[in-house]
């Protein structure tokens, strides 16, 4: 008597690393900029230099790339801006946005 064994052929899918993320940071009347810079140097990691470059980017254009990550990190980075501009009375927000390619 012969068994019959059924050999499965497993599809191997290939996952794909999220698309990274830029948090922009958007200008208002209200917020300092020394908040901003704070902000930036802060959550961003950025030199002084390299922060009041991108604090003024926000005031003259309106908004700024304050940094690229993947989704998770650019999500919790949003958090932490919303929570420290809240907690010093501040309306700074900022949004995420899928890079242009």
């Amino acid at each position: 008597m012969g068994t019959s064994v059924d050999f499965a052929v497993k599809k191997t899918e290939k996952l794909k690393e999220p698309e990274d993320i830029n948090v922009v940071l958007l200008n208002d009347n209200y917020t300092s900029m020394d908040f901003v810079i704070d902000i930036l140097v802060l959550i961003f990691h950025k030199n002084e230099t390299e922060a009041e470059r991108v604090m003024m980017e926000v005031h003259r254009k309106g908004r700024g790339i304050a940094g690229t990550y993947s989704p998770d990190i650019a999500r919790t980075k949003v958090l932490q801006v919303h929570s420290l501009a809240e907690q010093n009375d501040f309306p700074l927000r900022c949004v995420l946005e899928p890079l242009r390619r």
